[in-house]
């Protein structure tokens, strides 16, 4: 395993996120803070309590979540597309570097901008919202599996990727409406029947509900079955990277 190369790798990605940190850091933060004040103050007043939570408290993993997901896979595919858009991917190729090694370096760095913001914004919450973490060791796992996770189909969505218009496809029309329909500023108890039976058709379901049943101890679905999902749905992007750089696609040409 060459070290020296997945610190160069995993250096440089985290070195261009605190070059743009109004972008990268203070962006997210801000649109979050957005989400609390119109959420937390404005509809929270009316609505006093969600399965026993607050709602101003009920509604931070999703925030968190919606931040966390869209983060990873931006970063990820970022940082994997634009060496091939300036024709830079075809020397790290060359070089005496392994795709693990490639993997390991920018999913590492990603996932670790992603995990960052996320604990920023869970920072930010507490100037908003009084709430306790019943389960923080749970809290930070799911928060670092799920990084881990999206960060890798991040980059799978950066090989993919043909221009800047497809790297930003999936995260603004795909993500982003699967986390808002996914329970993050409601319960799926709250919905009728036919509605709550097609909402667990929808994966990021079992990632808010075990991401929030590590802060209040109340979840949609079981918490083994969230694990089960996100851990099946990391798997999945691992072959389809090694499947990737087997075949060379999008990769070799």
């Amino acid at each position: 395993m060459n070290f020296y190369a997945i610190k160069s790798i995993y250096s440089f990605e985290m070195a261009r996120f605190f070059r743009t940190l109004a972008q990268s850091l203070i962006s997210p933060v801000l649109s979050t803070s957005l989400y609390f004040i119109v959420f937390g103050a404005a509809i929270g007043s009316r609505i006093e309590e969600v399965d026993g939570v607050s709602y101003g408290a009920f509604i931070i993993p999703g925030l968190i979540m919606l931040s966390l997901l869209t983060q990873s896979i931006s970063n990820a595919s970022f940082g994997i597309y634009f060496p091939k858009f300036i024709g830079s991917i075809y020397e790290l190729h060359t070089a005496p570097v392994s795709y693990v090694e490639i993997v390991l370096g920018y999913v590492g760095a990603a996932a670790s901008k992603s995990a960052l913001i996320g604990l920023v914004i869970l920072g930010t919450a507490t100037f908003f919202v009084d709430f306790t973490i019943l389960h923080p060791v749970a809290m930070l796992a799911f928060l670092l599996l799920t990084s881990v996770t999206f960060s890798l189909f991040g980059f799978i969505i950066g090989i993919w990727s043909k221009n800047f218009e497809q790297l930003q496809m999936v995260p603004l029309l795909v993500i982003t409406p699967l986390v808002f329909l996914g329970g993050s500023f409601y319960s799926v108890s709250m919905l009728p029947p036919f509605w709550q039976t097609v909402t667990m058709f929808n994966p990021v379901v079992y990632l808010i509900s075990g991401f929030r049943w590590a802060f209040f101890g109340t979840a949609d679905v079981n918490i083994g079955l969230s694990l089960t999902m996100i851990t099946v749905f990391m798997l999945l992007c691992l072959g389809l990277i090694g499947w990737t750089y087997k075949t060379g696609y999008k990769i070799k040409s």
